[in-house]
């Protein structure tokens, strides 16, 4: 391939070592706050996200024959639906199981996309759908980001007329979040370079900082026991008993996912001047980004999704070599096995992440809203406007149809399901 105005080309290997190194490094900043985020939230390993992304990675780069600089890190449209299937009774193995079907999904639409074209996709999941879906994701985590951010308030105490914290948040737990909040704030409205990239990883350290001043974290407690290399807590397929009850509240996501995997690669097209939707075809980036979180899965780690963060570094500093990225990936992996970095991740206090989240989780809504404005949807027409509000109602309302007593489908799942159909037969009757 060509430059196409890039620096370095998607083929070109950077000289000397030491700068490829640096560039690679930016990589793994600019995907190490959301990747470990994920686990941390759903109470997955850290240190099986960390290896499996830089595993997803390598094998989505194997797939599109090294022609494609995409990072796969941790995904966040899974964030809900693997608490509630960790917390029903199929347990984290259902968990599990629903991530591995929805790679299964993936590489079942690469194949057909492969034989049949991709147009029947774009027509399946027009811009009225996955709006309010990417809406519905960020929104139904809105209440842990406000608990987190302690800002749930003093409950009352009905009997005694007093009032109690039953949350434990006190002022440290809003102040230390606030911190956090206003340094991500900051560095994304007023930061240059490198560093408007990765305001979530800064807030994180700044938070932490504020956290030991203000004696809610016990530096010694978080990092007794540890060594320097420690084994991430693998859960290896095949190691414990399979549950499929959750299959069904995991599957439909794969279209919400599968969208934005179609959107960043469109993106990264547009800067590096490449066309990848035709080389190396949709049909292997999806393949990739399927066997990528199949294999996270059958490790005991969260789905794995192309991350815009990776794609803004890539513009900004106009090197788009897929080594670079490699290089990236081998770092990830080797990173997971560092007991250190294990430790200092768990040992973030939960305002620290509610100072991020709240944002985080706003501007997921926030890019469903875009996906809306772009695609200049009107929603003066009565059609429009139903699907949307229907699937709002629905996302958000905690509508759920049962099957039996494990198997559910609700939320995220059940408006990705009701939207698609709603949209196909009021299109239909429009004509």
């Amino acid at each position: 391939m060509e430059k196409n105005g890039l620096v370095v080309g998607i083929n070109e290997k950077p000289t000397p070592v030491g700068r490829w190194i640096i560039l690679s490094l930016q990589h793994v900043f600019a995907m190490f706050g959301a990747t470990v985020l994920v686990p941390m939230l759903t109470g997955l390993d850290v240190g099986v996200a960390l290896v499996a992304s830089g595993l997803g990675t390598l094998i989505y780069i194997l797939c599109t024959k090294g022609k494609v600089p995409v990072y796969l890190g941790s995904s966040f449209a899974y964030i809900t639906t693997i608490s509630a299937a960790i917390a029903s009774t199929g347990g984290v193995s259902s968990a599990y199981v629903g991530l591995m079907v929805v790679g299964i999904v993936y590489a079942v639409i690469a194949t057909i996309i492969y034989f049949a074209g991709s147009n029947w996709l774009r027509k399946l999941l027009p811009p009225i759908v996955i709006g309010p879906m990417i809406i519905i994701i960020g929104l139904t985590l809105a209440p842990v980001a406000v608990k987190n951010f302690g800002l749930l308030g003093m409950q009352p105490l009905y009997d005694n007329g007093l009032y109690i914290d039953l949350y434990g948040a006190g002022w440290k737990v809003p102040l230390i979040a606030f911190v956090t909040f206003a340094t991500v704030v900051i560095l994304s409205i007023k930061a240059k370079g490198f560093l408007k990239i990765v305001p979530f990883v800064i807030a994180i350290f700044v938070g932490y900082i504020a956290s030991i001043f203000l004696g809610a974290v016990d530096l010694k407690a978080a990092f007794t026991g540890v060594s320097f290399f420690q084994l991430p807590n693998f859960q290896i397929l095949g190691t414990y008993k399979l549950n499929f009850s959750q299959i069904l509240v995991f599957a439909p996501l794969a279209l919400v996912t599968i969208s934005e995997h179609i959107g960043d690669h469109i993106v990264l097209g547009e800067i590096t001047g490449n066309d990848f939707i035709k080389d190396p075809g949709l049909h292997r980036t999806l393949l990739g980004d399927g066997i990528a979180t199949f294999v996270s899965a059958s490790l005991g780690g969260p789905a794995n999704t192309t991350y815009g963060e990776n794609t803004g570094v890539i513009a900004l500093t106009k090197v788009g070599s897929v080594y670079v990225v490699g290089l990236a990936a081998i770092f990830a992996v080797l990173l997971g096995f560092f007991g250190y970095i294990q430790a200092f991740i768990m040992s973030i206090p939960w305002a620290v992440i509610g100072g991020m989240t709240i944002i985080l989780y706003g501007l997921i809504a926030a890019n469903g809203v875009k996906v809306l404005i772009k695609a200049k949807t009107d929603l003066s027409n009565m059609k429009n406007l139903i699907v949307v509000s229907t699937m709002l109602v629905i996302g958000l309302g905690g509508a759920f149809v049962s099957f039996n007593s494990q198997t559910t489908l609700a939320g995220m799942s059940l408006a990705a399901l009701v939207g698609i159909i709603l949209n196909q037969v009021l299109t239909y009757l429009e004509k």
